[in-house]
């Protein structure tokens, strides 16, 4: 009998053990995860769950009973620090453990501040896991001052939560506008426009100069452009780091995260990795995708390949955002990009699509889910449409699909 064991419970880990399942693999299965939670979903957390919308049941991915029906070993609570690959053994808090087949989904942390990593501040949060979102929940109450630190995601998400509630909302972002990083001036203008309409004060090319701290509560915020905020409490928002501390301890290759090939496997050949600790090829550019389309397709492709069926994962990036009553889906990675045309639908349906000279690399499509399948599609088909053809909104879009 052999030995699969998966370190990280979260969508990539337990998509490994159920997709093994599935399969056909009879052999021994061992999920592990370090948080005392089942294995359970992170996109609602600074939504719907920290709105109260979602019951805590409802974000677990799978109930008790199905990893007992399928025989998963499910351990939570349970730390890995140490690899070694010539013994192909696992230490843990408690003991070590042999096997056959290793894969890492450790997932991912959020950055902190540098000035106050490791400093106890009882109303200073992140946003990535349960606890989070149950530490911060208590602070979502009409009238309570938020500070919110990075105009990525979820930040935006995050100030869409706290004022559905009343809270008073200022974000700063230090770049010279919000989602510069992962989006155009377009999507960046539209998302703007929506926060401020809902009453956040955004303060661009502004970062975070200091907190005031009293005893263990930040009290106030001094800004780079010199202002000063009282704050209730701050959440921290800029971005995250692959864990890779155990892949290192096996001498794993690292770049950007556990690099693996298109089978992935890392550069130990029975150890594989899936999900937002990975790093990648895709269109000969080194690239992690922080989503849960990645966890998944990956980790489906890890199990085929303990299964020996020699499957290759090919990428096909997509993510989404919900902030109020904006639902925006992103096509495609926007790496490149010398050109965004603007597509106009009907109502407030909006999308738009990226070029590098003639080609489609992806598109953003706010509340228009019928552009983005259309997008998504031509650019899994490597298929471009023209930027006329765009421009055009009586031009039906579903003809160049045929």
């Amino acid at each position: 009998m052999t030995t699969t064991i998966v370190i990280g419970a979260g969508q990539a880990g337990a998509e490994v053990a159920s997709k093994l399942r599935d399969e056909g693999y009879d052999d021994r299965i061992l999920l592990i995860g370090q948080e005392n939670y089942l294995p359970y979903q992170r996109p609602p957390l600074s939504k719907k769950y920290m709105a109260g919308e979602m019951a805590l049941e409802r974000l677990f991915l799978r109930p008790q009973e199905f990893y007992q029906d399928k025989n998963i070993e499910l351990h939570i609570g349970k730390s890995a620090y140490q690899i070694d690959p010539n013994k192909q053994k696992v230490e843990f808090n408690g003991g070590s453990l042999h096997y056959d087949h290793l894969v890492l989904a450790t997932g991912s942390k959020p950055r902190e501040l540098p000035d106050y990593i490791g400093l106890k501040i009882k109303n200073l949060f992140t946003m990535r896991d349960l606890t989070d979102a149950n530490s911060i929940e208590p602070f979502i109450k009409s009238g309570m001052r938020l500070l919110i630190v990075g105009g990525g995601y979820i930040g935006l998400e995050a100030a869409a939560t706290a004022r559905k509630f009343g809270v008073d909302v200022t974000l700063v972002e230090i770049e010279e506008r919000i989602l510069k990083r992962v989006a155009a001036k377009e999507t960046s203008d539209y998302i703007r426009s929506l926060h401020i309409s809902k009453g956040v004060k955004i303060k661009e090319e502004i970062g975070l100069d200091r907190l005031k701290i009293v005893g263990d509560k930040a009290l106030s915020a001094s800004l780079t452009d010199g202002s000063d905020i009282s704050v209730d409490f701050v959440i921290v928002g800029i971005g995250i780091i692959p864990n890779t501390e155990l892949a290192k301890s096996a001498k794993l290759k690292i770049n950007n995260g556990i690099f693996v090939n298109d089978e992935c496997r890392t550069s130990i050949s029975n150890i594989y990795a899936a999900g937002d600790c990975t790093s990648f090829e895709y269109k000969n550019t080194l690239v992690r995708l922080e989503s849960v389309g990645n966890a998944i397709d990956q980790a489906n492709t890890v199990a085929q390949n303990i299964l020996q069926q020699n499957t290759k994962y090919i990428p096909k990036p997509w993510f989404w955002s919900d902030q109020y009553n904006l639902k925006l889906q992103i096509a495609g990675l926007n790496t490149g990009y010398d050109d965004v045309v603007v597509r106009k639908g009907e109502n407030d349906q909006v999308s738009h699509w990226y070029f590098k000279g003639p080609n489609l690399l992806a598109v953003d499509a706010l509340n228009d889910p019928r552009c983005y399948m259309i997008g998504k599609r031509l650019i899994e088909a490597n298929n471009s449409p023209t930027k006329n053809q765009l421009k055009d909104k009586d031009f039906n879009l579903k003809v160049l699909l045929k």
